[in-house]
C-alpha cells in the first residue's frame, strides 16, 4: 500500500486517513473523489462485483489515494484508519438477486468486520443503510420512526433484511461497546457514474431512450419513487459522519419530490428528445408502490436538504451515459 504509507507520511497535511468500502462503486468513488478533495487520505476498498475501475481511474495519480480490492466479508488487517464509510454492498435488484446468499453476508459479515475494527482502531464508523428497510410501506412519506412493512422471505428479501441486520448490529456495538456509529437510510440515488446496465429505472429509462428502445415501466407507472442528485447525497454523507457523536441516525437521506415512473419516463423522453413508446410489464414482486422521505431530521441535524432539480440532475446522468452506454 505504497500510496497509503505515502499518505501516512505527510500526516500533517492531511486531515483523517478514511477507509470506504465499496469505493469503487457509484456512490462510492463519488465520495473518494469528495474527501480526497478535502484533503485526506483514502482507503478505497472493493470487489468488483459491481464496483468498476473505471469510476476511480482519475483518482489513482493521488499519493493520498489507495485501492485495495477485498471483500468485507473477510476481515481487512494491517490497516489503521480514523474513520471508515461501508457502502459495501450491490445496490440494485438484478445484482443483489444474482447472488442473494453473498448479499446477506455482505451485509451482515461486513459489518461485523467493520464494526470490529472500528472498535479496536476507536474509529468512527458509518453504514450506508438503505429506504429498502421500510420495505413497502404502508406510512408515507417515511420518517425514521417507521419500523417498516418487509416481507422477510421474498427474492428482495437479502438486501431488506442485510442491511436491517447491519444497522441492529451498529447500534448494537454503539450500546454494548460505545463505538462511535453513523446511520444513514439512502433513497434512490442517481448522477454520473451510474453503471448502464445495473437495472435501475433512471439509468434503464436513459440507455433505452439513447438507444431508441422502448422505455420498461413496471406495473402501471404509478408507482412513486424520490430521486437524489449525488452530490446532493454526498455531502449529506459528510455532514452526518461530521456531526456530535450524539447524532448517530439512522438519518433519511434522499430528495423529498416524489415522481410517479410515468413522470419520469416523459422526462427523460422530453431531455433526450427520444421518440421511445412505453412498455408495460408486470410489477415485480414485492415492489414498494411508493417511497419519499421525511427529511426533517437531516435539515434540523445535519442543516442539510438537496438543492439540484431532478431535471438539472437528469441532464447530467443522461450527459454521461450518451459517453458510456
Amino acid at each position: 500500500m505504497s500510496a497509503w504509507a505515502a499518505a501516512e507520511g505527510s500526516r500533517g497535511m492531511l486531515v483523517k486517513k478514511i477507509l470506504v468500502t465499496g469505493g469503487a462503486g457509484f456512490l462510492g468513488s463519488h465520495l473518494c473523489e469528495k474527501l480526497l478533495n478535502q484533503g485526506h487520505a483514502v482507503l478505497c476498498l472493493d470487489n468488483f462485483f459491481t464496483g468498476r475501475e473505471e469510476n476511480i481511474a482519475h483518482l489513482r495519480a493521488n499519493p493520498a489515494f489507495t485501492l485495495i480490492r477485498h471483500d468485507v466479508t473477510q476481515p481487512l488487517t494491517g490497516v489503521a484508519v480514523d474513520e471508515i464509510y461501508n457502502l459495501a454492498c450491490p445496490a440494485s435488484p438484478p445484482r443483489y438477486q444474482h447472488d442473494p446468499i453473498h448479499t446477506m453476508k455482505t451485509s451482515v459479515l461486513g459489518a461485523l468486520n467493520l464494526l470490529e475494527m472500528a472498535k479496536a482502531q476507536g474509529a468512527k464508523i458509518f453504514q450506508a443503510s438503505t429506504s429498502e428497510v421500510y420495505g413497502d410501506p404502508s406510512v408515507h412519506p417515511q420518517p425514521e420512526s417507521y419500523w417498516g412493512n418487509v416481507n422477510p422471505i421474498g427474492i428482495r428479501s437479502c438486501y431488506d433484511e442485510g442491511k436491517r441486520a447491519a444497522e441492529t448490529l451498529f447500534f448494537d456495538y454503539q450500546r454494548q461497546h460505545g463505538v462511535r456509529i453513523k446511520v444513514a437510510r439512502i433513497f434512490n440515488t442517481y448522477g454520473p457514474r451510474m453503471d448502464p446496465n445495473d437495472g435501475r429505472v433512471v439509468s434503464n429509462f436513459i440507455v433505452q431512450a439513447l438507444r431508441g428502445q422502448d422505455l420498461t415501466i413496471y406495473g402501471d407507472g404509478s408507482q412513486t419513487r424520490s430521486f437524489c442528485y449525488v452530490d446532493d447525497l454526498i455531502e449529506g454523507f459528510i455532514r452526518l459522519m461530521d456531526s456530535d457523536d450524539g447524532v448517530t441516525g439512522p438519518i433519511n437521506l434522499g430528495n423529498p419530490g416524489e415522481f410517479s415512473m410515468l413522470e419520469l419516463a416523459q422526462k427523460v423522453q422530453a431531455l433526450t428528445g427520444a421518440r421511445s413508446r412505453l412498455a408495460f410489464k408486470p410489477l415485480p414482486q414485492d415492489d414498494p408502490r411508493q417511497r419519499r422521505p421525511d427529511i426533517t431530521q437531516a435539515e434540523q441535524k445535519l442543516g442539510w436538504r438537496p438543492a439540484v432539480p431532478l431535471e438539472a440532475g437528469l441532464r447530467h446522468t443522461i450527459e454521461y451515459l450518451r459517453r458510456h452506454a
